[in-house]
């Protein structure tokens, strides 16, 4: 009786243990985290750069005398929030909450609008008030230069993120997009250059 329960044992076909939780990233998803590293890379020189020549200027305008810090902590205010927004946008998303995703998206829109405005305001302040151009010393040329390139990219994530809203409300969005998960991927490293950049450029 033994032998005959080890055998039926034998050919009873075992069911295939489930495979462990595991994290796969879609060609999507590793084209943007390439993109985003390189970013940081090319953010990450000009910081340096930065650091390297400011030093070197000979005559002013200067950091010290120049760069307002409240205003900076302003735009962070602006900035950080814009990230909370868009993080929130993106779980209305994965839940199907189009009026919800629309609105923390326009939140988003609308905050990041605001800081390009708090950096148009420094650079007239600059520019008029104080004559620092970015071929006045070698502060002005790479702050000008640092600055301008990360306003430049918000201005890409604004436009990305009003394309997204506009093709949502045409309903050419699909629901399993990861189009707002990537977007907000780049938003947050916008914010985080924008952290790094007012403890090297304005503290």
């Amino acid at each position: 009786m033994s032998e005959t329960i080890a055998v039926s044992e034998l050919s009873t076909p075992q069911q295939p243990c489930p495979p462990p939780d595991s994290v796969t990233l879609s060609a999507t998803r590793v084209g943007v985290l390439t993109f985003l590293c390189s970013e940081a890379v090319f953010f990450a020189t000009l910081l340096i750069a930065y650091v390297t020549y400011r030093g070197a200027t000979l005559h002013g305008p200067t950091p010290e005398t120049s760069l307002s810090l409240p205003l900076a902590i302003l735009d962070s205010v602006f900035l950080l929030s814009s990230s909370v927004a868009i993080g929130l946008a993106v779980k209305a998303f994965d839940r199907s909450d189009v009026p919800r995703f629309t609105r923390w998206m326009l939140v988003t829109i609308v905050l990041g609008s605001l800081f390009l405005c708090g950096t148009a305001y420094e650079w007239y302040q600059l520019i008029v008030h104080d004559g620092l151009t970015i071929s006045r010393n070698l502060f002005g040329t790479t702050f000008f230069t640092l600055i301008g390139f990360h306003a430049a990219h918000v201005t890409i994530g604004l436009g990305v993120m009003s394309l997204l809203l506009w093709k949502r409300r045409r309903g050419d969005l699909a629901v399993d997009s990861e189009a707002p998960e990537m977007v907000s991927w780049y938003w947050h490293l916008v914010d985080t250059v924008w952290i790094v950049i007012v403890l090297v450029v304005y503290l």
